[in-house]
C-alpha cells in the first residue's frame, strides 16, 4: 500500500484567486493544464492516484478575502474529497 501523501494549503498564501491558483498549483505539483479553476481542480483531485491528505490551515482567510469564490473554493475541495476515496481533505481550525 502506498504512502499518504501530507500537502498544507495556507490560506494566508490565497489572498486573491491569482494567489490560490499559484500555492494550490505549487503545493499540489498542479500542470499547466488545470485552467486554474475550480473545474479543473475538481477534476485533477478527483483522478489523484495516490493517498492524499489535504490540510487546509485558515479557511476562514481564503473565505475572508476571497469571498464567494473562497466558499466555492472550499467546497471543491470538500466534493472531491467525497467523490475520490484515496483523497482527504482536512480543516483542522473547524
Amino acid at each position: 500500500m502506498a504512502e499518504m501523501e501530507t500537502v498544507v494549503l495556507d490560506g494566508e498564501r490565497m489572498l486573491n484567486r491569482r494567489a490560490a491558483h499559484d500555492h494550490l498549483a505549487e503545493q499540489l505539483g498542479l500542470p499547466d493544464y488545470y485552467g486554474r479553476n475550480l473545474d479543473g481542480l475538481y477534476d485533477l483531485l478527483t483522478e489523484r492516484d495516490g493517498p492524499t491528505r489535504l490540510v487546509v490551515r485558515n479557511r476562514r482567510t481564503i473565505e475572508s478575502w476571497l469571498g464567494a469564490y473562497g466558499t466555492a473554493l472550499c467546497q471543491t475541495l470538500e466534493d472531491a474529497d467525497r467523490a475520490n476515496p484515496r483523497l482527504e481533505v482536512l480543516f483542522p481550525e473547524d
